[in-house]
């Protein structure tokens, strides 16, 4: 029988068994779906997180190689050109303590091998305390035996931290860096530096054992200043110049204490520069606390011993202070020095980008990069050669030892002197007087001195420049009538307020008036200003307001120049107005024979030939009968040969006769001096004769001992541009007639004599103001005592 056939309107057929079993595993699978879904999301995301850390890892792993050859090659590159010294060289690297320097005389003698500041004394190994060993390694390198010279770890941090800038300063410094830091390399901080640091110490602890190189980093290392201020080096002087023991003699808390120092030695020092204690020593007492535990958390010492450490009272172990020890180097040393480090400077502040308008502008760098200077120059072996001759110069130090007794005026005071012997033609400084005793007083008062420099400056602020520009000649006239300074105050001559009269510029000079000066330098202003010349000649005491002041002809400066200053512009004069710069050092060389400075010659005319020989010309009439005559009066007296030389000089005295000068020149060489208390004080009004005694003693004991560089058959002469003119007596102008005030004045026929001008100069046509300064009450008054009754004759 046939099925019929299943339609919409047909009851759905009945399930048999095994569409109940398929309807259950389709439900079945229905519900675990879910499940397997999630499982197969967590399976994808694994492996595809697990693919990407692969390639992460791949690509650091490729990253860190490549940063690792780059390191390594710029690490290379940063040391390619050192050179790397084998078990000898450095060996005496990191042991020599300083390179000696020295200085010579001209002749190539010696004159002193240039100290150290440091005080320093090395010690064997065994000579040293366990205690400051274990305190130092603690505290600077706790990993000091263990490594070969470097610890990576501490590198890698402390330069991420220089390139993150987090972290604060990391050191990374072990004992044996610091060592070839100190000894081998610069204080520089740069990468290169660094670079070579870790190589050389990596050598370093190749070829020297742990207790070596412990024992050279105590011996070299700074430790402060010393109970007489003086800075000190190497755990021996340490030891005795802070508590009075050897370094093998310390206790633990003296010992961890002398450890701490070479962080901040200065900082932590319990003594002043000047020898005194400072006000406190927490910052040195704290750093000892903090090396006695380094010890203590490094089982170095016990908890017992860390406690009684750190309870100790270590202050009263504080030796006390006392003065500086003598120093014996003498006046020469001293200045040489100074001059040797002064000479060097530009190639360590050139270095910094700066120049020397930077340094002269600014006190705290000069001062910096003098010390940088001298301290280079203490440790590199350097040689100055000196200008000074040993002859010379220690016959001009037996000469002061031997007449200073003609300067003791009774008093309980040493009066001080200072003098300077300078060849004219090249500004060589053949010797020079600092003091009359350097074992009392270290100032010296030739070269740091400067003091107000009276009648001498005369010649060079006003003379010399007036006649430069052709504002006077030698007899041009000046007022000599009573003055007053705008302020009211009188102007004095030396013994006189003034003579009612006009007086040559010769005599005014011959002389040393007072009141002429100031009326020629007044009038001198509309022309110049003198500074010109003095920047010339390198004379720097006198400030540019001081050019302005009214007494400034009359020496009248708060500044002042010294008395190196001084003899240079003598100098100058002497040799036909051409500048040389005084010198006292011909070269300085590194010790390979290499020239690090050399002295050359530049000269600059300063004043015209015409100029500087009218001015000796004149001069040589103060020293032969106006206020400098004693100085010849006393060669003649010894029978001294230089009485026959060629001299033009000038004497100078200050307000209240606080300083006295003499300063003369013939044409080999200048010779000057300067007398006075270091604390100004009145002398006797006779010692301005008694210095220029005391200056022919000196200068003739010199001679005796070397003839030859004074030249005393050369003579002083007129350059061939000097015009040399006729003028009348009375005016220092030309003769004329002319008429004023209702008279004929007719001055042909006159009394005449020759004056002297400079090149393109020549005197004017007699007037009735023909002077320089004065009223025309001084001018009718002068014209009234010239002329007679018949020589005047009334205008009708």
């Amino acid at each position: 029988m046939t099925q019929p056939s299943n339609n919409n309107n047909q009851p759905p057929i009945p399930p048999t068994p095994d569409n109940e079993n398929i309807s259950r595993t389709i439900n079945s699978e229905n519900q675990e779906q879910p499940k397997k879904t999630f499982s197969f999301s967590l399976n994808v995301f694994y492996r595809v997180m697990r693919s990407i850390f692969l390639i992460f890892v791949l690509i650091a792993s490729g990253l860190g190689f490549l940063g690792l050859g780059v390191g390594f090659g710029y690490f290379a590159s940063l040391v390619s050109d050192l050179n790397v010294p084998g078990k000898e060289e450095l060996s005496q690297k990191i042991n020599d303590l300083e390179q000696q320097s020295k200085i010579l005389y001209s002749n190539g003698e010696l004159v002193s091998v240039i100290k150290s500041d440091l005080i320093r004394t090395s010690v064997k190994s065994e000579d040293i305390s366990p205690f400051v060993k274990k305190a130092l390694v603690s505290t600077e390198d706790e990993n000091f035996y263990d490594h070969k010279g470097i610890v990576p770890k501490a590198i890698i941090r402390a330069t991420a931290s220089d390139i993150l800038g987090v972290g604060g300063s990391s050191g990374g410094s072990t004992i044996t860096q610091q060592l070839i830091k100190q000894q081998v390399l610069t204080s520089e901080t740069s990468y290169k530096r660094k670079s070579s640091e870790i190589l050389l110490a990596a050598r370093t602890e190749k070829f020297f054992s742990k207790e070596e190189i412990l024992n050279s980093y105590l011996n070299v290392s700074p430790f402060g200043r010393n109970n007489h201020g003086e800075n000190i080096a190497g755990i021996e002087e340490a030891a005795l110049g802070i508590f009075g023991v050897h370094a093998k003699d310390v206790s633990l808390p003296q010992a961890a204490f002398l450890a701490g120092l070479p962080q901040s030695p200065i900082e932590y020092s319990p003594y002043t520069n000047t020898a005194t204690f400072k006000e406190n020593f927490d910052a040195g007492l704290n750093r000892k606390n903090d090396v006695l535990f380094n010890m203590y958390r490094e089982k170095m010492i016990n908890e017992k011993e860390y406690q009684e450490a750190k309870d100790y009272d270590l202050a009263k172990d504080f030796i006390q202070p006392e003065p500086p020890l003598s120093n014996n180097s003498g006046y020469l040393y001293d200045y040489l020095v100074n001059e040797a480090a002064t000479k060097i400077m530009p190639t360590y502040y050139e270095k910094d980008g700066l120049s020397a308008k930077d340094i002269a502008e600014s006190k705290d760098l000069n001062d910096k990069y003098l010390e940088i200077s001298k301290r280079e120059l203490r440790q590199n072996g350097y040689t100055v050669h000196s200008s000074i001759d040993k002859n010379v110069h220690n016959s001009m130090q037996e000469a002061v030892a031997q007449y200073g007794y003609v300067l003791d005026d009774g008093r309980d005071m040493t009066l001080e002197t200072g003098s300077v012997l300078m060849d004219n033609k090249t500004g060589r400084i053949y010797g020079f007087i600092g003091g009359r005793d350097y074992s009392k007083n270290q100032y010296n008062h030739a070269f740091q001195m400067n003091r107000q420099p009276g009648s001498t400056i005369k010649p060079i602020i006003a003379y010399a420049p007036a006649i430069d520009v052709g504002l006077i000649g030698s007899e041009s006239m000046l007022s000599d009538y009573p003055k007053k300074y705008k302020s009211g105050q009188v102007i004095n001559n030396y013994s006189d307020k003034g003579s009612n009269s006009f007086k040559s510029v010769r005599e005014s000079l011959k002389w040393s008036l007072n009141i002429p000066v100031v009326n020629l330098y007044g009038e001198l202003g509309n022309e110049v200003n003198p500074k010109e010349y003095f920047d010339k000649m390198n004379i720097k005491g006198i400030s540019a307001e001081e050019f302005g002041y009214e007494s400034i002809p009359l020496g009248g400066t708060s500044t002042g120049i010294s008395v190196f200053e001084e003899t240079v512009a003598y100098a100058t004069l002497a040799n036909k107005g051409v500048y040389n710069e005084g010198y006292a050092i011909d070269k300085i060389t590194d010790n390979s024979g290499k020239i690090i400075y050399e002295h050359k010659k530049d000269p600059v005319q300063v004043f015209k030939p015409s100029t500087a020989s009218i001015m000796n010309d004149m001069m040589k009439d103060v020293i032969n009968s106006g206020t400098g005559q004693q100085a010849k009066d006393t060669f003649n007296s010894i029978g001294s040969p230089l009485a026959k030389a060629d001299w033009a000089g000038k004497t100078g005295t200050t307000d209240d006769m606080k300083d006295y000068w003499f300063t003369a020149s013939n044409p080999s060489v200048t010779m000057s001096s300067w007398i006075g208390y270091d604390q100004p004080t009145i002398m006797y009004d006779t010692w301005n004769k008694q210095n220029m005694v005391y200056w022919s003693y000196i200068t003739n004991y010199v001679y005796q001992q070397n003839p030859d560089i004074f030249g005393i058959d050369e003579k002083f002469s007129l350059d061939s541009s000097v015009k040399k003119e006729k003028v009348v007596d009375f005016t220092g102008q030309k003769e004329g007639s002319f008429n004023t005030e209702g008279y004929n004045m007719n001055l042909r026929g006159s009394k005449t004599k020759t004056s002297l001008y400079s090149e393109g100069s020549s005197p004017k046509d007699s007037s009735f103001r023909f002077g320089i300064g004065g009223t025309d009450d001084n001018y009718k008054d002068a014209w009234n005592s010239y002329f007679k009754p018949q020589n005047t004759k009334k205008k009708r």
